[in-house]
């Protein structure tokens, strides 16, 4: 694990004397890392942001109770991980508009689907590649692959592998914030491992993925953009590898290959008119997505309708994981609806910093749980949308 800074025992001294603006310092380092380990726990990004809340509160109440004799990143990682452990699942959102039409039988069952939500690049900035210790980087660790499959997983076995592989803590470290023994947990991480290497055997955990931003990458999703928006579904599936796989979480539904996606495209986004919807550009999980606005009845601009988060290999697209969820745009710093002309023409552009400007002044400006100790809804989407 990374020494903690050299100030950490001062600020400590502080925030344990009342003083929150030093506590606001000191689990701010923490926070991303905080965040994401929920993510990965829950697969959920609402909910990591909820219980990401709850563990800085909680550490605020509880900080006197902190004895030293573990470090304080150990201390908030054990909250984190045991309220993970007890957190409830959040309820499946309903389809949006757009998303309402019989899809084709799915033809791979042997595909599991796992109830996930994509998490906005913009929440790790900052993070270390690989914390030292560890099996997996941050790219592979936040690949919606790896998390999908984790996600299948016992959530004490999920916990010790992200704890053990993914954050590099010991054995020992583990064992202590689970409550469990060494030998407990070198069994649960021995059994963990093993139900992932089928996976990773199969293809479905690949190799090192690119780089983010990879100039091919971009190339490659440009095509997408512009044969989506002109309704060309055999330009699309030229994009795609011949055994490529389309999943909508957390709806148990799979299809392998491009026959079977094409049968989707046709049948379903807007009832198969794709010139119907809207695509910008976005990130998520270090990965190449697209942000889908579908077309009002009524012509005057458009509503969000899902996100899709695309797995590339080589020149190819390998899997589709479309979100069918209006409530994410938020976290990704876009607005829920594309009005008037700018809704409708073909190439959007990005949303620029005036619309998120525009887009927080609609909404209600929250507080920060680290400041006042009082729990406030999700106050970090706000703050990562500047």
């Amino acid at each position: 694990m990374t020494r903690p800074p050299a100030d950490e025992a001062v600020l400590l001294d502080k925030a344990r004397a009342g003083d929150q603006a030093a506590f606001s310092e000191l689990v701010a380092r923490y926070e991303t890392g905080i965040r994401l380990h929920c993510y990965r726990m829950l697969g959920s990004f609402h909910d990591a942001e909820d219980v990401t809340q709850e563990v800085l509160v909680r550490a605020w109440r509880h900080l006197g109770s902190f004895d030293g004799r573990s470090s304080l990143h150990t201390w908030l990682y054990r909250i984190a991980t045991n309220r993970c452990l007890t957190s409830r699942a959040r309820r499946v959102p309903e389809a949006p508009a757009g998303a309402a039409f019989a899809p084709p039988p799915p033809n791979a069952p042997e595909a599991e689907v796992a109830d996930l939500q994509p998490f906005p690049d913009a929440y790790l900035g900052g993070l270390v590649p690989q914390e030292p210790g560890a099996v997996y980087d941050l790219r592979e660790s936040v690949s919606l692959a790896f998390l999908t499959v984790i996600q299948l997983l016992p959530a004490r076995q999920r916990a010790v592998l992200l704890l053990r592989d993914v954050l590099g803590f010991s054995a020992a470290e583990t064992a202590q914030q689970l409550e469990m023994t060494v030998a407990g947990v070198n069994s649960a991480l021995q059994r963990a491992r093993a139900a992932l290497e089928p996976h990773r055997a199969s293809g479905r955990i690949p190799g090192k993925p690119r780089p983010a931003g990879d100039e091919s990458e971009r190339r490659l999703i440009g095509r997408y953009v512009a044969a989506w928006h002109a309704n060309d579904v055999p330009a699309l599936l030229s994009l795609l590898r011949e055994d490529a796989l389309l999943t909508m979480p957390p709806f148990p539904a799979a299809y392998r290959g491009r026959h079977a996606i094409g049968k989707f495209l046709r049948s379903v986004p807007a009832g198969g008119r794709l010139d119907q919807i809207t695509l910008i550009p976005a990130r998520a999980n270090l990965q190449p997505a697209v942000a889908a606005y579908v077309r009002d009845n009524d012509g005057e601009g458009c509503s969000a309708y899902g996100i899709m988060v695309l797995t590339v290999d080589g020149d190819h697209i390998i899997e589709i994981t479309g979100f069918a969820d209006p409530a994410l745009f938020k976290a990704f710093c876009l607005p829920g609806r594309l009005e008037g002309r700018r809704g409708l023409r073909r190439k959007p552009r990005r949303p620029g910093p005036r619309d998120h400007r525009r887009h927080r002044r609609r909404g209600q400006r929250a507080q920060d749980v680290r400041r006042t100790g009082v729990h406030a809804e999700r106050p970090h989407v706000h703050r990562h949308c500047r």
